[in-house]
């Protein structure tokens, strides 16, 4: 089950904010993610994190208990709102290449504006543990959602049935641009979109 944590800030503290967030956990939650993505999970301590927040090593296990539970609580931050609209896409009124696209650009832009690259989360051999299996069914599923409303579009568009996995994919490509040290631009969720839609016939 996924740690709630805390919203508070925990123990007062004597010095100012340095991490963008309104909260301590958020706080903790950006600090950690950018130790995550540029040292890795394995080097990253949490009284790195602490340190890099401002706080005491016991403040941050007010928050969450394990660094397991900071590392959850950001992969689920990169697919849940994906899931949940996608969800109401899927069943959606008007032309499924319409929510797909809605999806699509909904999904890129988050990838992209995400301050730290999270989806590179996505390869740490730490996450084939079963402390993580509540977030690859939730990736899956998203993946299953994907490729349900891509064979709307296929059977819309008369389209070639064998794509309906790659506007997921196309999608994930922002995870991969971002590694390269590439920037997205305010462009490329509808490229994405538009280029999704194409593959499938549209």
């Amino acid at each position: 089950m996924r740690s709630q944590g805390h919203d508070g800030r925990g123990r007062p503290r004597l010095e100012q904010a340095r991490r963008p967030g309104n909260t301590a956990r958020e706080e903790i939650l950006d600090a950690a993610a950018e130790l995550f993505t540029t040292i890795g999970y394995a080097g990253t301590s949490t009284r790195r994190i602490a340190d890099a927040v401002g706080i005491r090593q016991a403040s941050l296990y007010h928050h969450f208990a394990t660094k397991d539970d900071i590392l959850d609580a950001l992969l689920a931050g990169t697919v849940d709102e994906a899931l949940r609209l996608a969800g109401e896409l899927l069943t959606g009124p008007g032309p499924a290449s319409d929510r797909l696209r809605a999806l699509v650009v909904a999904d890129c832009s988050q990838l992209c504006a995400s301050r730290w690259n999270l989806g590179a989360l996505y390869l740490l051999p730490e996450l084939r543990i079963e402390r993580f299996a509540q977030f690859r069914a939730s990736r899956e599923e998203l993946r299953r959602r994907y490729r349900a409303l891509a064979a709307q579009v296929i059977a819309e568009c008369d389209g070639i049935a064998d794509a309906d996995d790659l506007p997921f994919r196309l999608v994930e490509s922002v995870i991969n641009r971002r590694s390269d040290n590439e920037e997205c631009t305010p462009e490329t969720p509808a490229v994405i979109a538009d280029a999704a839609l194409r593959i499938l016939g549209c």
